[in-house]
């Protein structure tokens, strides 16, 4: 098995790093544009075999996408970060050129790839991959609810005061403030989180949960990476291995929740064909008026891509 991850940036190196050390497929391919970096990354990557112990071939390549032929799955880290000044107009202008290049490239060499998105804005640029790519929705997927719940997760097992293994979480919805976890659908080793959190504590998670990227870049003057690269190799993992494994993704919506033409996270079934199936669960009054507000929220987002390609 061969994956392809495109962007040797911080989390694009962590999630080809992942995958190696896994020994999740046979050989990673990292690509980027600066001449020399994905080269590096990967060197190292291979130069630390021997001493964790994996076979996982890790290669680099300086733009040449003929490296990357007939991977089963690639991974779209490209992208600029959000610089000071720069609108959200003008971050999906300039993301959106490059997720659109890229994905062109990728899909020339590997047709049957499944594609991860993990660029921002996520839910626009997977929407963007889709247009271009024209694969099936199943096969264009954006990583988002699996880094969301991760937080979501890790900040109840602090609150708890309990291992993040034993807690089961899912959200629905935009990536970013919009997002909806809920708290109805966390299970603790069985235990329904509302039994062992207060109301109070568990609203301020939630609150954090949904700023947890602004939180890190606040920290660190830049974006997480351990953590998205991770939450992406296991996306890989999932589909490479066939797991039928039950995670929040980015999709096409094409009429379930209600709603249409729209990508948002969802529950879903991932495994060999990529997205296997939609769960649908049912929400109450008060969640699905957050899920209608996070879907404006992304078709407002999805509508200035739809302008930058009307002009173009």
């Amino acid at each position: 098995m061969k994956v392809t991850v495109v962007g040797a940036g911080n989390v694009g190196a962590t999630c080809a790093d992942v995958l190696a050390y896994r020994e999740i497929v046979n050989e990673v391919v990292l690509l980027d544009i600066k001449e020399g970096v994905a080269e590096g990354k990967a060197l190292d990557i291979w130069q630390k075999a021997p001493i964790t112990l994996y076979d996982t071939k890790t290669v680099g390549a300086t733009n040449d996408y003929s490296k990357t032929a007939n991977s089963d799955v690639v991974v779209i880290t490209s992208g600029l970060p959000r610089k000071p000044g720069m609108t959200r107009d003008d971050l999906i202008s300039v993301n959106a050129g490059i997720v659109q290049q890229v994905t062109e490239n990728v899909v020339k060499h590997s047709p049957n790839a499944i594609l991860i998105i993990v660029s921002n804005p996520l839910d626009v640029m997977t929407y963007c991959a889709h247009l271009t790519s024209k694969l099936h929705r199943n096969k264009v997927i954006g990583m988002a609810g699996i880094l969301d719940t991760a937080r979501y997760r890790a900040f109840l097992a602090d609150e708890i005061g309990c291992s993040p293994k034993e807690i089961q979480a899912m959200l629905l919805g935009g990536h970013g403030d919009t997002m909806v976890p809920l708290p109805r659908y966390t299970t603790v080793a069985g235990i329904p989180v509302t039994e062992l959190v207060s109301e109070e504590k568990l609203n301020a998670i939630i609150e954090r949960t949904k700023n947890g990227g602004g939180e890190l870049v606040k920290l660190m003057g830049t974006s997480a990476w351990y953590a998205p690269g991770a939450a992406a190799a296991q996306m890989v993992e999932a589909i490479v291995k066939d797991q039928k494994k039950i995670v929040p993704v980015c999709i096409k919506l094409e009429g379930e929740y209600g709603i249409n033409d729209c990508y948002l996270g969802v529950p879903v079934v991932l495994g060999k064909n990529g997205i296997e199936k939609v769960i649908e669960l049912k929400l109450n009054a008060e969640e699905k008026a957050l899920l209608e507000t996070s879907r404006k929220h992304v078709k407002e987002v999805m509508a200035v891509l739809d302008g930058l390609t009307a002009k173009a």
